[in-house]
């Protein structure tokens, strides 16, 4: 690309051809809005429109930084989910379309009517409390984190989007909750296996790894919580984890060892199998 003004609808033509990847029209799409701080309908909306030098040398630097490898969530310090605009960082897991599956089926068991207490383990960006937050405003929701820098994302999160419902508590898995019965407890917790070639490819190499990976099946962390929430949950109370496609099965026997019923396993929008549930 060239010093001169160019066109929308020629910047993004030339990004598409300089990324190169199955992503190329979003990832080019999602970064110009930015720049110009719009939404990406007003691409489509204005194709002829000239883009100012100050935006566009900040397009062209991005896209060389995403061409570079770096994950366009932490190039925009944005990722939408479940239609709510969360900031995102370095110190938080980007939050993925196959996590909306959990939160989906979540909503599918908590009451809109009455007040449910709810947990939600490994909070991150705040984006499954959040997303129940925003739909369940009767929930009284704890989001916990091991990370305080997680943490203090999800905290932004929920003050800049004035969801107050929710309460952030630093801790590891069950133990933030103390002695507390919960209604519903939610997790996405690494599930990748610690040796697993994908945590060196794509935007999960700039992710912290502790988000990501949970020993050599990637079970660890699963095995933790399934075992843990049966203690914090009420009297049928549900839980609700993501797990990898591969991983339903045994996630599954986990359940059944710590005594839950009505197991189920659940696809995400792909077809792939993504989340397990049962009640205590």
């Amino acid at each position: 690309m060239n010093g001169t003004t160019l066109s929308i609808k020629t910047l993004l033509a030339q990004a598409v051809q300089t990324l190169a990847t199955d992503s190329a029209q979003l990832d080019a799409e999602v970064l110009l809005a930015a720049c110009l701080g719009k939404p990406r309908s007003h691409l489509h909306a204005w194709p002829e429109r000239c883009v100012g030098a100050e935006q566009q040398a900040q397009f062209l630097a991005w896209l060389q930084r995403r061409t570079a490898g770096e994950p366009v969530a932490h190039l925009t310090g944005r990722r939408e989910f479940w239609s709510l605009d969360l900031t995102v960082t370095v110190d938080t897991l980007i939050p993925r379309p196959e996590t909306e599956s959990m939160v989906a089926l979540a909503l599918e068991k908590i009451p809109d009517d009455r007040s449910a207490h709810i947990a939600d383990l490994g909070t991150g960006t705040g984006a499954i409390a959040l997303a129940i937050a925003s739909e369940r405003p009767n929930a009284e929701i704890l989001a916990t984190d091991i990370s305080a820098r997680a943490l203090a994302v999800a905290t932004q999160n929920a003050q800049r989007l004035e969801l107050r419902n929710v309460q952030f508590v630093a801790g590891s898995w069950c133990v933030p909750l103390t002695d507390r019965l919960f209604d519903f407890i939610l997790s996405n917790p690494p599930y990748i296996a610690d040796a697993d070639p994908h945590l060196q490819a794509g935007d999960v190499r700039h992710e912290p790894r502790s988000a990501l990976a949970a020993g050599p099946q990637g079970l660890d962390d699963l095995q933790r919580l399934v075992r843990c929430a049966a203690g914090h949950l009420a009297g049928n109370g549900w839980l609700i984890v993501e797990h990898g496609y591969d991983q339903g099965d045994r996630v599954r026997q986990l359940f059944t060892g710590s005594g839950y019923r009505d197991i189920s396993d659940h696809m995400d929008d792909a077809g792939i199998s993504r989340v397990t549930m049962g009640r205590k």
